[in-house]
Parts: structure tokens; sequence; C-alpha cells
């Protein structure tokens, strides 16, 4: 995939560039992604699905690699974005999905999965093992992970059928964190250790070379490590420079690699900015965009109880609760919080654990009943500036209309532009 190795020898070149790895399945967030790339000019989009969102056996979207693949391409052809400049990546893949499986019956399954990712043409493709499966040690030994980093590799190299110009490129690593955000209260987070750092590079790279895997190599792009980053349910651990000085100098002597960052989501522009410069070059983003989304919707729920009659109403901040109240599969093992004090963890918890609830056909419905309302009767200029600051500044800036869909992605964009000028800071 040229135009991500590109962008990864421009950073290494010494120019200080970045991509925004949006990972999301909802399509008003991916429509805000894709429109937002094309209003800035950004090279290409990247939008990534992860394994427990997508996989041979639906994920919790329901969709396997070859419909997302289908699901983000409708988007983009309905907005014109073209679809050349569209990168599909698979995030974490590896057992997680299957973890609570023997490992010898999990890797199976990942191997299944990480071929039928590049089949359907994701072009980035994450090797994560970093996870213990039910019959694995705790913690799993590095010499574990990179070894089977290595075959899912393989999966993904025997599976490719394409152009050799257009194969996938890999990120690895064995220091992952936890998708989502840590479920437990955050106080203090350790740096990755710089020497272990490029010492998981080095295992990777002998273990890749002597499973043939050569070229591959030569397509891996970056490692996730652990700059300082995270958010728990009401904290963020803002990036540190100083305490990531030593991460950051390791890797500018590493040919074609950089470093890729998760858990950036609630970040500062000015901490996202120096995040890029310190070659954490791969900013990821999931719940931030989506907690974006959540505000935008229940500042409508909001406008719309000031302006529509009781009964006509569609309730969509009383409709989701109720639903997550119902169906707490999601949601049980993070927030503990009882009564009101739950309540608050539901809505607005930064992990965003109520994102895996919008595609609950139920709330489906009402945010449809919703957009209905206020398309009908469209909210006056004061309510938009009363309730959603950021869409009321992109209509007076004739950059979105008054439709609630775009005042939506009017939120979601508002948190895009701080990592569009962390990675484009010269636009």
């Amino acid at each position: 995939m040229q135009i991500l190795l590109e962008l990864a020898n421009r950073h290494k070149a010494g120019e200080r560039v970045g991509v925004t790895s949006v990972c999301s399945a909802h399509p008003l967030v991916i429509e805000a992604a894709l429109r937002h790339a094309l209003a800035h000019g950004a090279p290409f989009a990247l939008v990534e699905a992860t394994s427990n969102q997508v996989n041979q056996d639906g994920g919790y979207t329901g969709m396997v690699p070859a419909d997302f693949r289908a699901f983000v391409e409708r988007i983009a052809e309905r907005v014109a974005y073209p679809l050349e400049r569209l990168v599909l990546g698979g995030d974490h893949l590896g057992p997680n999905a299957w973890s609570s499986l023997p490992a010898a019956e999990a890797m199976d399954k990942a191997e299944v999965m990480v071929a039928d990712y590049v089949r359907a043409g994701f072009a980035k493709i994450h090797l994560d093992c970093s996870m213990s499966c039910a019959d694995d040690p705790v913690p799993l030994p590095e010499r574990t992970i990179a070894e089977r980093a290595a075959r899912l590799c393989r999966a993904a190299e025997d599976a490719y059928e394409g152009d050799p110009a257009a194969a996938p490129v890999y990120v690895i690593g064995t220091e992952v964190p936890v998708p989502g955000g840590a479920a437990e209260d955050l106080d203090e987070l350790a740096v990755t250790d710089h020497d272990a750092a490029i010492a998981t590079v080095d295992m990777h790279r002998d273990l890749f070379r002597a499973a043939g895997l050569s070229d591959a190599w030569e397509r891996v792009i970056a490692t996730v490590v652990q700059p300082g980053v995270e958010f728990d349910h009401d904290k963020v651990v803002d990036y540190r420079p100083e305490r990531a000085v030593a991460l950051s100098r390791a890797i500018e002597p590493v040919p074609h690699l950089v470093y890729e960052a998760h858990s950036t989501d609630y970040q500062t522009p000015q901490a996202l900015a120096a995040l890029v410069r310190d070659h954490f070059a791969i900013l990821k983003v999931g719940p931030g965009v989506t907690f974006a989304l959540r505000e935008a919707l229940w500042a409508l729920d909001a406008i719309e109880r000031e302006t529509i009659a009781d009964h006509a109403r569609a309730n969509l901040r009383a409709v989701t609760l109720e639903r997550l109240r119902a169906e707490p599969k999601n949601w049980a093992k993070y927030y503990h919080a009882t009564g009101a004090a739950l309540d608050l963890q539901l809505q607005y918890s930064l992990s965003d654990r109520i994102r895996y609830y919008w595609p609950d056909a139920t709330i489906v419905a009402a945010q449809e009943r919703l957009f209905a309302n206020l398309r009908e009767t469209p909210p006056a200029l004061p309510l938009l500036s009363q309730y959603l600051p950021a869409a009321y500044a992109a209509v007076r800036a004739g950059r979105a209309g008054l439709d609630p869909a775009e005042l939506v992605m009017a939120q979601v964009g508002a948190t895009l532009d701080a990592y569009h000028g962390a990675c484009f800071p010269h636009d």
C-alpha cells in the first residue's frame, strides 16, 4: 500500500506528518471522516475496523470484512470520496475475539480472520497477538506474541493475490493498550521502555525473516508502544513529552518504522501535535469520535424537547438509556456505579460503551424519528448556539447546513480538526 508507505517515509525523512486512523463502524462517523478528509485536502482517509467489530463470525456489527468494505465504499460513493484515496485497516487482528478458547483453536480462527481481511482489500493490518488465550500464561511471553504475529503475517501474505506494489502494510507490537480505553481507574501510566521497544522490533524482524517473510518485513511501517496516553471513565492521562524522550529517539535509526499510538482519544490538540513530532506518527481514535457523536445526539434530543410537542417526540435519550439498562452485556463489566451515578456512566463515560448500542434497531428507529422531526422543524440558530456550539460555528461559516445529520457530522468534525492539525501542521 504505497500511500501509507510514502507517508511513513516522509516522516522518517524528517517531515512532520502523521496519519489519523479513525476506528469506528458508525455510518455518521465514517461519513464525517470522509467529508473532513475531502474538505481539508488530506491525501487519504484511513478507516479501521477492529477484530471485535468485524470478523468471520460477524463481530458485534454483524459484518464480515467484505461487508465492512462494501459498507464504507457505499458511504464514500454517496459523498463522492475517491475510492483510490480510501484506505481500510484491520485493528487488533489476532485471537482477541476468541481469547476464551485454547490458544491453538483461537489462533486458527485468527488466521482465517486475517486472511479474510486481506482478501477483502484491507491494506493496513495490525497484527496483535498480545493477549493470553484460555490455556496461556499471563502475561504472555514476548517471544510467543512475536511468533504468533509472524504466523498471522504468513496467513496474510498467502491470502494476498493483487499487485505486489499494493501489498498490505503491517503494524506490530507487544505492548498494546486495551481496545476502547482502560476498564480500571487510572492514576499513573508507565511509558514503554525504549530498550524494550527496540528489542521487540528486533525480535519480530528476526522471526519474520526466519519465516521467509523478509519482503513483508519491508512493509512493516509501525510498532505499537505506550507513550503515556490513556483514558478511563472520567479522566485522561495527558501526553508528557519529557517522559517519552528516550522512547522517541530510539525509533529514529530504525529503518521504515514509526510508532503507532493507541488511546489518543481526548488528548489536547497540542498533545496530538507533540505525539506526531515525537514519531508517534499514527494516531488511533475511536471512542473519542463516537463520544462526539453522542454529544451531538443528546443536544438534538434537547432541542427536540424545546421545539416538538410531547406526543411527537422521539425521546432518543430516554429510549437509548432504556435499551442500555435492558441489555447490560456491553457495559456490565466496565461500569460499577448504581442509581443516578450509573446513569451518568452509561451516558457520559469517556470509555463510551454506549457506542455498542447505536446499531440497536429500537435506537435506530428513535434516531430516525428525531432526525425527521428536526428536518420538519429545523433548529433555530439561537438553539443551535445554546446546545451545539461547534455545529453552530460550522453553520455560520457555511460548512454545514441545518440538517440534523450535518449537525452531528460537524460535531464529529470538530474532534477530527485536532487530528488533522497534528498530522498536517503546515496546512
